[in-house]
C-alpha cells in the first residue's frame, strides 16, 4: 500500500525535544515501513525517517527563530500534497483542520487523526460543516464534545517496545512530572502532592511562550520555595529513559480533558506507575491498581503514593506491552485504511494514471 503521512511542521519527525504528535507520526511511519508498505512522509527537512521524506521546510519551525508565522509553510506543504495526491492509496493527515477544504477530491481515501482537544466552542460549527471527512480519535473521551461526524475509529498511541527499557529497580527516590509548564497540566498540583508526601519531585518540562507568565508568576516561585522540588527543563528521548525509569512514580495531575497523554504510556514502558487525575483519557489508559492509580484530588493523590510505590513494576510494563506498542497502533491504522471506501483494488489503477473522468469532467 502506498501511504502518505502528513505531519505538522512545528517539530521534526521525530522531535528533538518536546512533541507528541510528531513522535507518534515517526513511530507509525517506521512500523508501516517495517511491515513492507511504501510510505512517504511530508514533514520538516530535518526529520529522520525510514520513509521517503518530502521536506516541506528546512527545519522544524519552532526551533527556528527566524520563522514568525507557521501558516505559509503549512499551506506550501498542502500544495505539494495536493499535486501528488494521485500517487497514494491512502493519505493520513495529522495537522488538525487546515487541510479539510482540500480533501474533497480524495476524501474517500484520506483520514485525519485529531491529536488535540475538541471541547473548544469554535470547533463545533467547523466539524458540522465537514461532517463527512473520515476522522480518528486518540481516545474515546476525546470524542465527547463533538457533533455527529464520520468517526473511522479510535486508535491509542503506541511506542516501540525497545524505546524506553524496563527498569525493575529504580535508583531514584523521586516523583516525576514530565510535559509542559501549563495551567491545564497543573504542575502546581504535582508540587503540592510532593510537599504533602515529603518526597522529592523532579520536573522535566518545556515552557512555551504562551505559558511564560504562568511559569514566572506561579510555578517558578513554588519551585524556589520548596527544597524538595527540582526543575530540570526540557529533555530529549535519551534523557527520558533515565528520568522516567528511575522515578518511583509519574504524577499526571491534569485539569483538562487530555486527549491522550503520551507520557503516561512512556512511564508504563519503563515500569513506572502513574498517579493520574481522573480526567480525559486517563481512565482509558490506566488500569487502576495495575499500571497506576486514578485519583480525583490532591489529597487523594498524596494518600495513594505509598500504595502506588508498591505496585509491581513488571506488571506495569506488561500493561504497556499488551496495549500500547507501535506494532498494535500500526495494525489498527491499517485496518482503518482498508475500510476507507476509496481503497479498492480497481481504484488505484484509475488514480495512478495521469487523468481520469468523474462524470463529464476530466480531472488532472
Amino acid at each position: 500500500m502506498k501511504i502518505a503521512q502528513i505531519a505538522p511542521l512545528a517539530e521534526s519527525v521525530p522531535p528533538r525535544l518536546y512533541g507528541g504528535t510528531e513522535r507518534i507520526v515517526s513511530f507509525l511511519c517506521e512500523e508501516l515501513v517495517a511491515k513492507g508498505h511504501d510510505v512517504t512522509l511530508f514533514a520538516s527537512g530535518d526529520s529522520v525517517t525510514g520513509a521517503k521524506l518530502i521536506p516541506c521546510s528546512d527545519a522544524a519551525l519552532r526551533l527556528n527563530p527566524a520563522i514568525k508565522d507557521h501558516l505559509p509553510y503549512h499551506i506550501l506543504m498542502l500544495e505539494q500534497v495536493r499535486r501528488r495526491a494521485s500517487e497514494f492509496d491512502v493519505l493520513h493527515f495529522h495537522i488538525d483542520m487546515l487541510h479539510f477544504p482540500l480533501v474533497h477530491n480524495f476524501a474517500n481515501r484520506a483520514v485525519t487523526t485529531l491529536h488535540g482537544r475538541l471541547d473548544l466552542p469554535d470547533l463545533r460549527s467547523f466539524y458540522q460543516v465537514f461532517a463527512e471527512v473520515p476522522l480518528v480519535s486518540v481516545s474515546n473521551d476525546q470524542r465527547r464534545p463533538m457533533p455527529p461526524v464520520n468517526w473511522s475509529g479510535t486508535v491509542y498511541h503506541g511506542l516501540p517496545p525497545n524505546l524506553l527499557p524496563f527498569t525493575e529497580m529504580p535508583n531514584g527516590n523521586y516523583l516525576a512530572f514530565l510535559g509542559r509548564i501549563a495551567p491545564e497540566k497543573r504542575p502546581d498540583r504535582a508540587i503540592e502532592i510532593a510537599n504533602r508526601t515529603g518526597m522529592p519531585l523532579k520536573i522535566a518540562a518545556k515552557i512555551d511562550a504562551a505559558d511564560k507568565t504562568y511559569w514566572e508568576t506561579v510555578i517558578e516561585p513554588m519551585v524556589k520555595s520548596h527544597q524538595n522540588v527540582e526543575f530540570i527543563g526540557e529533555i530529549n528521548d535519551d534523557q527520558k529513559a533515565d528520568f522516567l525509569g528511575n522515578a518511583r512514580a509519574l504524577l499526571f495531575p491534569i485539569d483538562w480533558p487530555e486527549p491522550f497523554g503520551l507520557v503516561m504510556i512512556e512511564a508504563m514502558a519503563c515500569g513506572t506507575p502513574v498517579i493520574a487525575f481522573r480526567r480525559g483519557s486517563a481512565p482509558e489508559l490506566i488500569d487502576n491498581d495495575v499500571s497506576g492509580i486514578l485519583v480525583d484530588n490532591v489529597a487523594e493523590a498524596a494518600e495513594n503514593i505509598e500504595w502506588a510505590l508498591k505496585l509491581d513494576r513488571s506488571g506495569v510494563r506488561r500493561a504497556f506491552e499488551k496495549r500500547f506498542t507501535a506494532e498494535r497502533m500500526a495494525t489498527d491504522y491499517l485496518d482503518i485504511y482498508r475500510q476507507l471506501p476509496g481503497v479498492h483494488p480497481k481504484i488505484p489503477r484509475l488514480r495512478h494514471s495521469k487523468s481520469y473522468a468523474v462524470g463529464t469532467e476530466l480531472i488532472n
